[in-house]
């Protein structure tokens, strides 16, 4: 059951796919209803929403700020079904958490754990996904709440907290460079290395930096998740980095690792940050458990 009216629901799936045809079949309806609501809610609007393309629509200043109160609509229309349906009220009910996989680590199951043991009627759902996808999914009002890196001003969501989060190098027990406070990107390239992707930001930052350093590096492996990183390193196969998310203060040597920062100032146009939807009211356990999540990345700064 949907609260949000049936022109928003085209125009939301439209926007999201850009493509009427797309949307009608994602809707099981005929392009035509769905071409007839868009012109419709165009002509009571009095502006166009959409620019038309050969290859499809993409929505215009208009309609991206339509687009904003649409989600926030859809995903407030969501609860309120929800709570209605259980008979839950707004102070017992699920929260959905979307972060990075740095953040999997230790900062958001603790904060998890915490928020639990304070109020065990909450529950949770807690997707690990790409950063861009978790910003994605708190703008469209697919999960409450984000925490993930990001680069650069955030237009589609509010950010709750930003701090910029050290870069560590992740080495085995006993490596040479295990003793070391810090090292530098020249000492870091010396060593075969366990790199994400050229699309992730740690990756994206570590090419700039060899690149002003002039320094040549070819990744002895390329992996985005971090349990084969670190268990690359533990067997001795090089050294990995990480984010300064809780990892180097506790149980470094439980794992067989040690940390030493890398002291490169490219590294600071990286944040850590908590995201909520633009101009959206969370219910009272998202709104809690977002204050708890800043208050554990302030820590960090």
């Amino acid at each position: 059951m949907h609260l949000v009216p049936v022109s928003l629901t085209y125009f939301l799936e439209v926007a999201r796919t850009g493509s009427v045809s797309e949307a009608a079949q994602t809707l099981n309806v005929a392009p035509s209803a769905i071409s007839r609501q868009i012109a419709k809610l165009e002509a009571g609007v009095g502006v166009p929403l959409f620019v038309r393309h050969p290859r499809g629509m993409t929505v215009t200043d208009a309609g991206s700020r339509l687009l904003a109160h649409a989600r926030r609509s859809e995903a407030e229309s969501a609860a309120l079904v929800d709570e209605l349906r259980t008979g839950r009220g707004a102070d017992v009910r699920s929260v959905t958490v979307a972060c990075s996989e740095g953040f999997g680590r230790r900062v958001v199951p603790g904060a998890l754990a915490a928020f639990r043991r304070a109020h065990p009627d909450v529950t949770f759902r807690l997707d690990i996904v790409p950063r861009q996808e978790a910003t994605r999914r708190v703008a469209e009002g697919v999960a409450d709440v984000a925490a993930t890196y990001a680069m650069g001003p955030q237009h589609d969501v509010r950010v709750e907290c930003a701090v910029v989060i050290p870069v560590a190098a992740i080495v085995p027990s006993g490596h040479e460079l295990a003793g070391r406070e810090r090292i530098t990107l020249a000492e870091l390239s010396a060593h075969p290395l366990a790199l994400g992707s050229a699309g992730t930001s740690q990756r994206e930052l570590f090419d700039i930096g060899v690149q002003l350093e002039g320094l040549t590096v070819r990744p002895a492996l390329v992996c985005d998740a971090l349990a084969p990183q670190y268990e690359f390193v533990r067997s001795g196969g090089g050294i990995a980095l990480v984010g300064d998310l809780g990892d180097l203060d506790e149980g470094a040597s439980a794992e067989g690792v040690a940390y030493v920062r890398v002291d490169h100032p490219v590294f600071r146009q990286r944040e850590a940050q908590i995201q909520t939807m633009l101009g959206r009211r969370l219910p009272w356990a998202a709104s809690q458990f977002t204050e708890l999540l800043v208050s554990r990345l302030d820590r960090r700064s």
